[in-house]
């Protein structure tokens, strides 16, 4: 008997001790996290911003700092909403999968069995078979026209990215994408581009309504995301964006064109109140940061109650095979984001198999499966708040401390462009 008792005691004091070096280990990441905060906001390189940390599903930090309308001396608060950008991606890339698990879409789908007039040709006249699976993995011939010079084939054609052109119809801007030739054969080369916009189109054929019915019915709405969509539901909330500066960061106007790639980023605040805005599946949501940690971790955790646990392992599984994404040594592509194979060429204290990517108005977001996190960082300064020094400060903040056994540690570095 004294040995059973004695066992308990020995269990609870083992599980108090575990408890107390948690509680410990959280306050020390609170106070790096909140040091990398301030000192971001001293020095004038974020306006304001949302950091969310969960472990194991359990919220371990959050925090608003700084302010949403910097003009208007509006605290930023963590129900503010934002532009999403392309954190809208792997939404929209969750509902086309969650029609692969319904039997409603094929991976492997030719995208002219949904979309019969979308047929773009390579530079040599050829008509190029694209499917759903190269839609997802941005291996479909695709680019955008920030990537281009200003006279790039897709500026010539008036190609939306997503952000720009309020009022574009959808069925226009596919028209005008598919009047441009391919970069590469589909299948040859991963290409950051426009196609999670032509897998919206997909995905709306498929699914039967228009876009932002069908993300609603299979993402935002079993998962409870309230804020987020293609409108904005209360617009008071909607945090002002700025874009970087000196002495401090540029409000930006109603057409903000931000230094990127090889012609620059075409930013349209209004376009996301305007109704008549196509509802671009790459880059035009809103939504909030708690919203958007649901979503992660209902991926990370087995996928419910959107996915099937293996089709929510294809995200974070490398899908384009051999096929390198240029500038982002040691990562390859899932579907939606970004996938670590090897954190010493990338730079980066994450596991292998964190998956991540961000939004262009200023965001950053990772999951590293083995050390159970999942992390949400937005702000309404870009590119700082995407792939400036503040994202980079809070990832290594995050693995500052004791190293888990099954941690892979590597030098920091980087932040992948997205």
């Amino acid at each position: 008997m004294r040995t059973k008792v004695g066992s308990s005691f020995t269990a609870v004091m083992l599980g108090l001790l575990l408890s107390g070096l948690a509680a410990a280990e959280e306050r020390a990441v609170s106070a790096r996290l909140d040091a990398v905060i301030d000192q971001a906001l001293a020095d004038k390189r974020v306006v304001g911003t949302v950091v969310l940390v969960a472990r194991d599903g359990q919220l371990i930090y959050h925090r608003a700092a700084g302010e949403a309308d910097r003009e208007a001396h509006t605290p930023m608060r963590e129900d503010a909403v934002f532009r999403l950008a392309s954190m809208s991606k792997p939404l929209v890339s969750a509902a086309a999968l969650a029609l692969v698990d319904q039997g409603k879409l094929g991976l492997e789908d030719p995208v002219t069995r949904w979309l019969p007039d979308f047929r773009p040709r390579l530079a040599d006249g050829r008509e190029a078979v694209i499917t759903v699976r190269q839609l997802l993995t941005h291996t479909a011939g695709l680019t955008y026209g920030f990537l281009e010079p200003e006279d790039g084939p897709y500026h010539r054609a008036g190609v939306s990215d997503g952000m720009d052109a309020p009022g574009l119809a959808l069925e226009e801007n596919l028209r005008r994408i598919a009047s441009v030739p391919l970069s590469y054969e589909p299948g040859t080369r991963w290409g950051y581009s426009v196609s999670i916009d032509v897998l919206g189109a997909v995905v709306a054929r498929a699914g039967g309504a228009p876009l932002p019915k069908v993300v609603e019915r299979l993402v935002s709405r079993p998962l409870g995301l309230r804020d987020t969509g293609f409108t904005v539901k209360e617009p008071k909330r909607l945090a002002t964006p700025y874009t970087d500066g000196k002495p401090e960061p540029v409000r930006m106007g109603e057409l903000h064109v931000v230094p990127w790639g090889a012609s620059g980023v075409r930013f349209v605040p209004g376009r996301v109140l305007n109704t008549r805005s196509f509802p671009s599946g790459g880059a035009g949501m809103v939504g909030t940061a708690r919203d958007f940690l649901k979503f992660l971790e209902a991926v990370r955790a087995g996928g419910a109650p959107v996915l099937k646990p293996a089709t929510a392992s294809l995200v974070s599984t490398g899908q384009i095979g051999a096929l390198e994404m240029p500038n982002n040594p040691g990562w390859t592509f899932g579907f939606g984001a970004s996938v670590l194979v090897d954190p010493a060429k990338a730079g980066t204290p994450q596991s292998v198999g964190t998956w991540q990517w961000g939004g262009a108005y200023g965001h950053s977001w990772f999951v590293d499966p083995k050390q159970r996190l999942s992390v949400v960082v937005l702000t309404n300064t870009t590119p700082e708040g995407m792939a400036g020094a503040f994202s980079t400060a809070i990832r290594d903040a995050l693995y500052a401390g004791p190293p888990e056994k099954d941690a892979a540690q590597a030098p920091t570095g980087t932040t992948p462009a997205r």
